[in-house]
């Protein structure tokens, strides 16, 4: 089974209020506005608002971005669903991108804007107690502190996220010892080294500041992977970026092909007040990324010493198996109870739409991944569990395509009820990734009420606390409640009532 890179695999994850592209099209919202540039960009962009602010007073250029993750924003553009619909593309990096001809011939230029590189983030009392001096860190030393059970961490998904990417990279480098870029040999090379290395990953997502609220939320793992500034922005780690080779985010802006002549003058210009002395000094003091105009120092704390910059794989075969390797064989499998609401109100399109999202769903379940339908009305109606062997991933797909067709809409809303008896099926597993999905069109009318389910997930062990329910809003369901099921349990809400419900599901799977 290969990692879809789907444009829906990706939503946008730091503003409640920012559109996914295919909905900006169908609803008109993206159009064109006189001294306005539309950018896609990558969802950590999100920080730089106060740079833009200034450079409109500078120049007059207003930035109006939509966020994506930089691999599912390169998808888009390759299917033609950017052009006419943006201006520029702002992505971490375009490696990826050139490795998609069809998406690279639509970028007509490229200035990168700043840099910064994949580093990791280690609690001070874990440095103490590994005994490392940060400078003199390798990717082998860390492997052998994971294999020695010394080491947790975190990173965002590689398949949606370019942090996650680029992190995989940097290991499978450091790991099989390629002296150039990656080769399908090596990545087989580092595979085995690979699998204890991702033994010690405890915690997943697919953005990096829910993987940093998680992370101060549990406290359960020793270290995250991601890009230097998100770690440097957390304050309480050492951040370390091994002495053998990172990959380096340069985010390039990028002109686009199918925009006028005016347009590319516009993105020129707004490049260029990107890049002035004042402009960089103000990108590295309010977001901690690099400058990359000679003049402008690094703000402070930010180490000037050189590392070797790895090269991406040359590619897209490499860089597809790579992903491959770490979905089906090399990360820990999930296991996930979608607790589903079919009570009467559900009768006719939503159910329909329910069963559609779900079957589309299938395609992207990963092999060794547990996944179990509990649909709901006055109480859970059933529970059906399946598993997607390596041997046989069609039988455990099939039976989840069968029991989806099967659902059928009856009874009122048990939301609590049925969340309980989730984490009760769920238990504690340390060894996979452990969350729950509820989608309701609904509030809550029967059964027990949120007060009930507060005490009864804050009396749970220690272990089945750090499961996370993610909700869906769909139909007529309560913000509100459902807002307050996802911050108790650490999860995130997703909104599927301006959306898709398509696409919320599939959001969800890089945080599983």
């Amino acid at each position: 089974m290969r990692p879809r890179l789907t444009a829906l695999a990706v939503l946008a994850l730091l503003t409640a209020c920012t559109s996914h592209p295919q909905q900006e099209q169908r609803s008109g919202q993206n159009a064109p506005e006189p001294g306005t540039l539309r950018v896609l960009a990558s969802s950590e962009l999100g920080d730089m608002r106060p740079v833009l602010e200034q450079v409109r007073k500078d120049t007059g250029i207003t930035v109006r971005p939509t966020y994506l993750g930089t691999l599912a924003a390169v998808d888009l553009l390759a299917r033609g669903k950017v052009d006419g619909s943006y201006d520029a593309l702002w992505l971490s990096s375009n490696d990826y991108l050139r490795l998609r001809p069809e998406a690279a011939k639509k970028v007509v230029s490229e200035t990168p804007v700043m840099s910064s590189p994949v580093a990791i983030g280690v609690k001070p009392a874990t440095v103490k107690a590994l005994g490392w001096k940060p400078d003199d860190v390798t990717w082998p030393r860390v492997e052998k502190a994971v294999a020695e059970g010394r080491l947790t961490y975190g990173m965002t998904d590689p398949a949606r996220s370019n942090s996650g990417f680029s992190t995989l990279i940097s290991v499978a480098s450091g790991l099989s010892g390629a002296q150039s870029a990656l080769t399908e040999g090596d990545v087989d090379k580092a595979t085995p080294r690979l699998k204890e290395f991702f033994k010690g990953q405890k915690l997943t997502s697919g953005s990096s500041g829910w993987l940093a609220s998680a992370y101060r939320r549990r406290g359960t793992v020793d270290a995250l992977f991601n890009y230097e500034s998100v770690l440097k922005g957390m304050k309480d780690l050492t951040v370390i970026r091994p002495r053998d080779g990172v990959v380096t985010a340069d985010y390039p802006l990028s002109s686009l092909a199918a925009t006028d002549k005016n347009t590319r003058e516009t993105v020129r210009r707004l490049t260029e007040a990107l890049r002035t002395p004042a402009v960089q000094r103000l990108i590295t003091e309010r977001t901690l990324r690099r400058p990359v105009v000679a003049s402008v120092a690094p703000a402070a704390g930010l180490d000037t010493s050189r590392r070797r910059e790895l090269p991406f794989p040359g590619s897209r075969s490499v860089a597809d198996r790579l992903l491959d390797s770490y979905e089906n064989q090399l990360r820990r499998p999930s296991r996930t109870v979608y607790v589903l609401d079919t009570s009467g109100s559900m009768r006719g399109s939503r159910l329909d739409r329910l069963k559609k999202a779900l079957t589309s769903l299938t395609g992207d379940f990963r092999e060794r991944e547990e996944v179990t339908l509990m649909p709901f009305g006055s109480d859970v109606k059933s529970v059906r569990t399946h598993l997607v062997r390596p041997a046989d991933p069609g039988a455990g797909l099939d039976g989840i395509r069968a029991d989806t067709r099967a659902l059928s809409a009856s009874g009122d809303t048990a939301i609590y009820t049925s969340l309980e008896k989730a984490y009760e099926h769920l238990g504690a597993d340390d060894d996979s990734f452990t969350s729950i999905v509820l989608m309701t069109d609904g509030e809550n009318t029967t059964g027990s009420g949120p007060g009930h389910f507060d005490g009864f997930y804050r009396e749970l062990p220690g272990a089945q606390r750090e499961i996370p329910v993610f909700p869906i809003l769909f139909g007529d369901s309560d913000r509100d409640e459902l807002g307050h099921i996802a911050d108790l349990t650490g999860g995130r809400l997703f909104d599927a009532r301006k959306g898709s419900l398509d696409g919320a599901f599939e959001e969800i799977r890089g945080y599983q």
